[in-house]
């Protein structure tokens, strides 16, 4: 059995309990690509393929072979503003689990040998990647609404930054970033405090979103100023950019900036972004573009927030002589929610929907520990989905119409065309 040899007093620790047979847990970065200088573009998602490729104890085979040698997985990601390293393992194996992450996150030692290989790995990612306009369109489109901040850079740079970078940067990006007092390390299990006291050298308090210290987000965190951003709106969805990539099927992306984590503005935009694009078959985009017209296969809309600001935004694909119906069709939808509040009935029948759906989703452990470990990691609070369904509760016909009369607008809008 592994044993923990290194503590960390400054490491915010979040359980949330659970007797399934399956424990979840990981260790969750407060570095994404937001963090990178423009000469670092992809640094961060590198540096999490390195953590896996040998530490002071274990080599690359042995960190694999150390969890699914027991039939767990192990697995991480990055994003704008984080990256998370995780796990799911038998309960029994919790321990030989936590050892192995905080040896990977805090003590890979990124051979030479092995950065020369990942690279090409990375670099295939990238192809493959650049291969499919479905999902590298919304990279783009983010780089369009925040264009000259690390906000609006890929998450996985190029192929000629990534060829670029040696262990020594990887090493000096994971110094200045990966350190304890920047992370947090989450456990969704049966109680592990015993297990917690050998690796911490507080104990970890029990019960439901238990976490020690108290405390906000971590210490250090990116100040640059996001730039500003003026639609030049049109009478449909505002500024268009055309992209020609002889695609056979337009890809298409409408949106805007919108609110940060910390608006309370958010809610209504949760909510009223499930009315209009959300995944079931009843959203008023899908009912208006593939139900009524049968001019897509997928139609939706989401939104993400940072710490700092916020995006909403439309996808759909369509064949190319049905690109300018299918834009008016959006315009139609998105002016319906701007001119008239909701009714009482479609107002509760919304919030039904939302809360239903969140319940479903709540049944996903690893996702919920996921969402939960992000939330804390960036502003010292639990969220549990009895927490979201109670500012749902308390929305109203005059929040959903507010929102969409601030966003929706054409002169707020930015459209993106790939064809």
């Amino acid at each position: 059995m592994a044993s923990f040899n290194i503590h960390y007093p400054n490491l915010r620790v979040l359980h949330l309990p659970s007797q399934s047979r399956v424990a979840y847990c990981g260790i969750a970065v407060h570095a994404g690509s937001r963090h990178e200088t423009a000469q670092q573009q992809g640094l961060a998602h590198f540096c999490e393929h390195l953590a896996f490729k040998g530490t002071q104890r274990r080599t690359a085979t042995q960190i694999i072979n150390a969890i699914e040698g027991l039939g767990g997985e192990l697995n991480a990601f990055t994003n704008k503003e984080d990256t998370v390293y995780y796990c799911a393992i038998e309960q029994r194996h919790l321990r030989r689990a936590l050892d192995v992450l905080q040896d990977i996150v805090f003590h890979s030692q990124y051979p030479e040998q092995e950065v020369e290989k990942e690279r090409e790995v990375v670099c295939d990612e990238i192809e493959s990647y650049e291969d499919t306009p479905a999902e590298l369109i919304f990279d783009e489109f983010e780089n369009i609404l925040f264009e000259g901040h690390p906000l609006g850079h890929n998450i996985l740079g190029t192929s000629e930054q990534v060829r670029s970078y040696t262990a020594a940067d990887a090493a000096a990006f994971a110094r200045q970033w990966y350190r304890p007092e920047n992370c947090v390390l989450f456990i969704s299990s049966a109680n592990p405090t015993t297990l917690a006291q050998k690796a911490f050298p507080q104990p970890l308090p029990v019960g439901e979103g238990s976490h020690y210290p108290q405390g906000g987000a971590s210490a250090e965190k990116v100040s640059s100023p996001l730039p500003d951003r003026e639609g030049a709106g049109n009478d449909l969805l505002g500024e268009c950019f055309v992209r020609d990539r002889g695609t056979h099927q337009a890809h298409v992306m409408v949106g805007t900036r919108a609110y940060s984590a910390g608006d309370e503005r958010r809610w209504a935009l949760y909510l009223l972004n499930n009315i209009l694009g959300g995944p079931a078959l009843n959203s008023r985009l899908s009912m208006a573009l593939r139900e009524r017209n049968g001019l897509v296969y997928t139609v939706d809309s989401s939104m993400v927030s940072y710490s700092d600001t916020g995006l909403w935004s439309i996808y759909f694909g369509c064949d190319p002589d049905d690109t300018k119906r299918c834009l008016r069709l959006v315009r139609q939808q998105l002016d319906r929610l701007m001119d008239k509040p909701l009714s009482e009935t479609q107002l509760r029948a919304a919030k039904l929907q939302l809360q239903g759906q969140l319940a479903i989703a709540a049944e996903n452990r690893e996702q919920t520990i996921l969402d939960c470990a992000r939330t804390f990691l960036h502003t010292g609070k639990v969220r549990t989905v009895n927490d979201v369904m109670a500012h749902i509760a308390t929305l109203t016909a005059a929040d959903l119409q507010q929102s969409a009369q601030e966003l929706f607008a054409p002169e707020r809008l930015t459209t993106l065309i790939y064809q």
